[in-house]
Parts: C-alpha cells; sequence; structure tokens
C-alpha cells in the first residue's frame, strides 16, 4: 500500500516536534555520558562505561593492556556514528588490536585517535569535548547473522511515551560494519504489534527484498524480546522527559535489551524502511493520556500492528471473509471464545459490545488505551482486544459500545482491522 504524501514527516515538521522536548531533556541527546548516568540511576541496561578521558593529559592514565577486550572507543557527543572504533580482539603476545573493520591498530593509534575526538573532530555539539571507553555488546544471534562485522541495533522512535515506529539497523559491508544508515547499513522496518520485520532499504534510500549477497528475505525476522525493547524505550524517554525521541538498542542474548543512547532528533528513513509515514503516527497519538511504560506499549501496538507482518505469519494467500463472519476473541487469560461479527466499511475502527468485552475480562476502566467521541454514545473507552478470523490472528483497538448490547452479533469490523481481508459478498464500502 502507498504511503500518503501527507502522512509523511518531513525535516520541518520534525523541528515542531522536536520544539514539545524540555531543555532538560536536550542534554541527554547531546551527551552520551549523561544519557548513561541517568539510564543507570533509573536501572535502564545500559553498556558499562569503563574510562572517560576529559583531556588530553589523561592519556598519561590509561594502559591500553589492562582494557578489557572487547571495547569501544567514542567521542561523548557525537552523531551519525562517526568516530566509533570497535576493538574485537588482541594479538597474543603483541600489543596490537584489531578493530570490527579488520585494521590493526596500536597504542599510539588509539591514543591518537583519542586525541582526535578530544580536539573535536568528531563531536556534533557543545566546546568540552570528552572521550569515553565502553564495553562492546555482541548482537543477539537471531539478528548478528544477518550483519557484517559489527553489532545490529534497533531504534524505536518514541511520542507521547508510545512506541510509534521502529526498525533494525543491521552493518554492512558498504557502511564497514557500522550500523549507521548514514554509511550506508541497511534499516529493516519492524512491526510494532509483532516484533517482526516488514520491509528494508540499503543505506538512506534503495529498498531491498533480500540482504546483499544472500537470497535470504529481509521481511520475517522475529526480533526477541520485542515488548521488553518497546517498553524499555519509552522507560527511558520518561526518565530523560522526552516528549519525542529516538531510542538505540542493543538486544544482548543473557542481558536483554540495552539503551545505548538517546536522540532529540531521531532521522527521518525510517519511514523508508517501514513504508509507512510517522507524521501520521505522531497525530494518532498526540494528547492520549498515558499512564506508564507499560501502558504506552498497549497503546502502540493495539494501534500500529501491520496487516503485513499477519501475512508473512499466515504465509498464506489473502482470505476471504464474508459479510457476517465468525470469528473468535481472546479473554483476558487468553482463551478464546466464538461470536459472530458483521463487516462494517464505513467505520474506521472496530466496535465490541461493551457487555461482551466485559464477560472477557477485557474491559477495565482504570486501564483502558484512551477514549474516542462517537456521535450517538458521547467519549466511549478504546481498549486492546486480539481476535482469530479466517487463521490471522489480530491485534487491534476497539470502541466498547452498549449499542451492540442490544443486537445479535458482538463485533463491528472496520476497516483498519480488514486490512489483508478480501470481502467475499457485496462491495467494500470507500472511507468515509
Amino acid at each position: 500500500m502507498a504511503t500518503k504524501p501527507s502522512h509523511i514527516l518531513g525535516m520541518n515538521a520534525r523541528q515542531w516536534y522536536t520544539k514539545t522536548n524540555s531543555k532538560e531533556s536536550c542534554q541527554f541527546g547531546f551527551s552520551k555520558l549523561k544519557s548513561k548516568e541517568l539510564l543507570a540511576r533509573h536501572h535502564i541496561p545500559t553498556p558499562r562505561t569503563l574510562h572517560v578521558f576529559e583531556s588530553i593529559q589523561d592519556l598519561d592514565n590509561i594502559n591500553w593492556e589492562l582494557v578489557p577486550v572487547p571495547f569501544v572507543v567514542k567521542p561523548a557527543s557525537g552523531s551519525a556514528g562517526k568516530g566509533i572504533w570497535s576493538i574485537k580482539k588482541k594479538l597474543k603476545n603483541k600489543s596490537v588490536w584489531v578493530r570490527g573493520s579488520g585494521e590493526h591498530v596500536t597504542a599510539s593509534d588509539l591514543n591518537l585517535h583519542v586525541g582526535n575526538i578530544l580536539d573535536g573532530e568528531y563531536s556534533t555539539w557543545g566546546s568540552n569535548y570528552r572521550a569515553l571507553i565502553e564495553e562492546f555488546i555482541s548482537g543477539h544471534p537471531a539478528l548478528a547473522k544477518y550483519s557484517y562485522r559489527g553489532t545490529p541495533d534497533i531504534r524505536v522512535v518514541v511520542f507521547n511515551s508510545v512506541p510509534v515506529m521502529a526498525m533494525a539497523r543491521i552493518p554492512s559491508k558498504a557502511s564497514d560494519g557500522r550500523a549507521n544508515l548514514d554509511q550506508g547499513a541497511l534499516g529493516i522496518g519492524i512491526d510494532i504489534a509483532t516484533g517482526i520485520t516488514t520491509y528494508g532499504i540499503s543505506g538512506k534510500s534503495g529498498r531491498i527484498k533480500y540482504f546483499p549477497g544472500s537470497k535470504r528475505k529481509v521481511n520475517g525476522i522475529k526480533i526477541p524480546q520485542w515488548s521488553k525493547v518497546l517498553e524499555m524505550a519509552v522507560k527511558a524517554a520518561i526518565a530523560a522527559n522526552y516528549n519525542f525521541m529516538g531510542a538505540d538498542m542493543f538486544i544482548h542474548q543473557e542481558n536483554g535489551p540495552m539503551v545505548v543512547e538517546l536522540n532529540g532528533f531521531p532521522g527521518l528513513s525510517i519511514q523508508l524502511a517501514n513504508n509507512a509515514g510517522l507524521k501520521r503516527r505522531l497525530e494518532r497519538v498526540e494528547g492520549l493520556e498515558v499512564r506508564d511504560a507499560g501502558h504506552g506499549v498497549k497503546i502502540g501496538q493495539a494501534l500500529f500492528a501491520e496487516s503485513f507482518a499477519d501475512e508473512i505469519l499466515s504465509q498464506q494467500t489473502v482470505p476471504v471473509v464474508g459479510l457476517s463472519p465468525e470469528l473468535e476473541v481472546f479473554a483476558d487469560n487468553n482463551k478464546p471464545h466464538a461470536t459472530t461479527a458483521i463487516v462494517d466499511t464505513k467505520r474506521s475502527r472496530s466496535i465490541i459490545s461493551e457487555q461482551f468485552a466485559d464477560s472477557l475480562g477485557l474491559l477495565d476502566l482504570d486501564d483502558l488505551l484512551f477514549r474516542q467521541q462517537e456521535k450517538l454514545e458521547g467519549r466511549l473507552p478504546v481498549i486492546g482486544v486480539k481476535f482469530k478470523l479466517q487463521g490471522k490472528v489480530v491485534t487491534t483497538a476497539m470502541v466498547a459500545s452498549k449499542r451492540l448490547n442490544r443486537t445479535k452479533h458482538q463485533i463491528e469490523l472496520g476497516r483498519r482491522d480488514l486490512q489483508g481481508f478480501l470481502i467475499g459478498q457485496g462491495p467494500i464500502a470507500e472511507p468515509s
């Protein structure tokens, strides 16, 4: 499905959203060290800092032989992956280290690189330049097998404490092992609801269906610990008082998700990787009352489920449904309950009987996603609902209505939840 130009977030529009951030939050985007200190205070996992260089004189206090390998050397206020050296190993009985790119470097080379960082060569903000040594985090095998040398990471864009869009950044040969799109890494879109990859780009353009030099598709990869990844990204945004930001994260095989950096000016190529507009998603969550990180994740997963990810899961042709389909709705304990629905493509969001939702344990007035204004009934609760139709499991947000308590059907299926289906009887109404 083509993305409408009006749904795309451009540079000027992004500036409006970045202005919604507090002055306090900006310091964390400008300084990796301040971000790491903040994350540590809030018990949010982040790679350990092994050493900080405040000035050129600090080079007298470092013995590279004692730094545990592997490690990373980076500027404290850099961007776009500039100035980051990943040191993978040290040659036995030699004062020689091997970078992620395969280049051999000596202690003198490391000192020179730190000196360049302290001179501001790779820094984007400020005038007080610092360098740091950080522990190296190995990528989770589920993603590392697609990566060229470096560690893949996950970028999650958060707005109003809701994760609205995400992608995996996979180091490639073109990027020399760096997980940065500016330098040629791969960007793989991720369905917010399921954590399954959907579309891909090479660098900041050039849509791809396969990983370079292989027949492996970029779609259909399940990101490990997905809900935890999203929740940690939102927790980091809340901790830093960011209204709009991007969280860059690693997924460690044993230790799980870790927040690497906070970015108050996240790049816009994530829209290409997801084949979706960021502006439209931001508008959908603006002004919603979000209680905490878990609530924000529930909203994001209900609102931004991709029908494309469902197609990947089912590996089936497009299913056909009638105007009064039978489906199964999953209760709060995940037990399926059969019911009858009716197709109403004049509606955007689906409706569920308030009585039926309550009987399934889905209607908790203290734990709603949000409320939606309806012409006849006023502001109604919107709840998370999971149902199965023609073998496809759909996670969505439905309006709970008393009007349906008096009808034979318990659910009216709107256009949002009919994506990926064909209607077998009668034409589909055009969106109103």
